[in-house]
This record gives structure tokens, C-alpha cells and sequence, in this order.
């Protein structure tokens, strides 16, 4: 591999990876849905990808699990060349969104399943299952049958039964999207401390922002089959390089408008379009200067809420405010923000640099 395909892979990061892409492609007949992917993910991380449905986000991860065939380029296990590797070869383990759980075994045979159809002896499936079950919280479950669970416990154990097979990276497609919302945040909180005492890389493929954010050490954000941005949650909520990360990551998204829709605003050269997000903006009264609108919708939430502000010509534009907003529908507002938290890109939607305040 030379140096400047290194270095895109993440320097370092690259040399230690446990699992890495090289320039990997993925066609359906005449479609290509994976364009050229280069990704190095480092022992221990934890990635998420993320990406409207339709991104090739599940495609990716199911090609580094073996599951789909890859039509160009390499993934590299540990440094071994696996791209022609059955599954079964591949020293990963899968969670898929579905549990997938045979319903005549208990969780215990559940669990030790992997290890048995392996040929493994008795006394280290045993172990190995019961070392799990700590881990995961089962212990007082291993007799019972998946029937008698939870849908949290349930996705426990088929993340259990991953863990016996003590895989170079966890792959999760998914996992948490079959569960109520309360579940899913007991569970994301299960996902994050195994991570910590596992210490293995994972990857994890999401549609839910709040997953992303909180679980990620990088996320990558994928757009029509590219990498579209790979950073840290906070580079890339703070410093996005295009108009599609920009607005894809943040809930809610970053407000966007025309260079020319704040009076006497001057936009940074070559800026087309302006973005800021809801929580930099502050509501004035009308003629204070900002974006002038009036009061759309208030989004009440307890902690913060969402003031949806018609601003005409600039849309439809969304402030986050602390607690009770005092406002009603109807009335007449001004939106104001420091152009230190403003956000420009040029007409391809490329970020623009924005010159600080002085």
C-alpha cells in the first residue's frame, strides 16, 4: 500500500487496524451501490455507520462480514486478505437486527450454540458461556427459554452468543431497532459498557442519531455509496465539510438559507448557502435585526423547546430554547446569531471557510 493511500486510511490508525477497506466496491448487475470505499478501523474502536436508507450502509457492513460478495478492492482482517473468505473464516461475529434465537433451546444452549456446532469441548463452551452471561447480566436467565424474555433480554442473548466465539470485531446491524424506546436506551447503555470491558472493535450500523452520537468514537457518514465524512460525533458536528453532513448529523438539523436572506449580513466568498444551528440562535423582537418571522409551531419538551419560525423567504427556521419559550403562534420574532456560529458552503454544497468575528 503506498503513503498517500495510507494516510487517507487514517495514518497510525491504519497500521494497527483491525479491520480495514481498501478501495472496496460493491456492483448489482449494472448498479454500483459501494463506490470505492478506503476505511481503516483500530483495535479497540468503536464505528458507526450511519446514512439515509438507500446509502449502502448495511451493503458495507454485510460485505465486511462475508455475507455479500465484494466486487472490487480488499478487506483486510488483522492484515490477512479475507475478501475471499467465507463468513465462518473471517474471526468476526455478527448481531443482526433480528434476534434470531432458536426457541426450543434455552438461553444457555442458546448462547454455547456457536461453540457446540465448532466441537468444542463441554467444559469450555461452559465456561465460556457463563463468563458471557456475567458480562451481559444472564446469569439468573441461562435456563430459561427465549419465550420467557424480554425483547432487551432477548437481543442480550444473541449479542452473548457473539461474544463466546471471542471475535477480532463485533459487527451489529442494526440491533436495537426491534425494541420500544425505553429498551433501547437500557440497551445502548448495555452496548457501551460491553465495549469498555470487551475492548474489541465494533462496528455498527444505525439510522438513529442519538445511537450515533453517543456510542461512536468516529462515525462515517455514508452518502449514495461513498464516504461522504469520517470523523469524532463533535468534528463532525462542529465542523462538517458538506451541506449533506451538516444537516444529516444533528436532531434537529441544521438550519439552512441563501447567503442573501439575513439583511446586511456579509456571507464569507464563495458561500452560497448559510447554515446555523437551532441551539445558536436567540429570539429577539422583531426589528432587532436577524431573520424576521413569526412564531410557527412550539415544540415543548420539558428541558428545551423547539421554536419553529416561518422567516418567509428564508423558510422555515428552527431555534432550540431553554425550558418555556413565552411565545404563542402568531407572533413576531427575530432570530439573531454570532457569525461565529455560522456555517457556509458553496454552490456544490462544499463547506466554506468563515472568517472570525473581530
Amino acid at each position: 500500500m503506498d503513503g498517500s493511500r495510507l494516510a487517507d486510511l487514517g495514518g497510525e490508525r491504519a497500521m494497527s487496524a483491525q479491520v480495514e477497506l481498501v478501495g472496496v466496491e460493491k456492483w448489482f448487475g449494472d448498479a454500483q451501490v459501494i463506490k470505492g470505499v478506503d476505511l481503516a478501523v483500530a483495535a479497540g474502536e468503536f464505528v458507526v455507520f450511519v446514512g439515509p436508507s438507500g446509502c449502502g450502509k448495511s451493503t458495507l457492513l454485510r460485505m465486511i462480514a462475508g455475507l455479500e460478495e465484494t466486487s472490487r478492492g480488499q478487506i483486510l482482517v488483522e492484515g490477512r486478505d479475507a475478501t475471499a473468505e467465507p463468513p465462518s473464516k473471517r474471526g468476526l461475529a455478527m448481531v443482526f437486527q433480528s434476534y434470531a434465537l432458536y426457541p426450543h433451546l434455552s438461553v444457555r444452549e442458546n448462547v454455547g450454540f456457536p461453540l457446540k456446532a465448532a466441537g468444542m469441548s463441554k467444559d469450555e463452551i461452559s465456561a465460556r458461556v457463563d463468563e458471557a452471561a456475567r458480562a451481559l447480566r444472564l446469569t439468573d436467565y441461562l435456563d430459561r427459554r427465549p419465550k420467557d424474555l424480554s425483547g432487551g433480554q432477548r437481543q442480550r442473548v444473541a449479542i452473548g452468543r457473539s461474544i463466546v466465539r471471542e471475535p477480532v470485531a463485533f459487527l451489529f446491524d442494526e440491533p436495537l431497532s426491534n425494541l420500544d424506546a425505553a429498551l433501547r436506551v437500557e440497551m445502548r447503555y448495555e452496548i457501551a459498557k460491553l465495549h469498555q470491558q470487551l475492548g474489541t472493535a465494533m462496528i455498527y450500523v444505525t439510522h438513529d442519531q442519538i445511537e450515533a452520537m453517543t456510542l461512536a468514537d468516529r462515525i462515517v457518514v455514508l452518502e449514495a455509496g461513498r464516504i461522504a465524512q469520517v470523523g469524532t460525533p463533535r468534528e463532525l458536528y462542529l465542523r462538517p465539510r458538506s451541506l449533506f453532513v451538516a444537516q444529516f448529523i444533528g436532531s434537529p438539523k441544521m438550519n439552512v438559507f441563501t447567503a442573501d436572506a439575513v439583511p446586511d449580513l456579509d456571507a464569507p466568498p464563495g458561500a452560497a448557502t448559510l447554515g446555523v444551528r437551532p441551539e445558536d440562535l436567540r429570539i429577539a423582537p422583531q426589528g432587532d435585526g436577524g431573520l424576521s418571522g413569526s412564531v410557527d409551531v412550539l415544540e415543548y419538551l420539558g428541558a428545551d423547546t423547539f421554536v419553529i419560525v416561518d422567516c418567509g423567504p428564508a423558510g422555515r427556521i428552527t431555534a432550540r430554547v431553554p425550558g418555556e419559550a413565552g411565545l404563542a403562534p402568531g407572533e413576531a420574532v427575530a432570530l439573531e446569531f454570532d457569525r461565529s456560529a455560522l456555517h457556509a458552503f458553496d454552490e456544490k454544497g462544499v463547506a466554506v471557510d468563515v472568517p472570525a468575528r473581530s
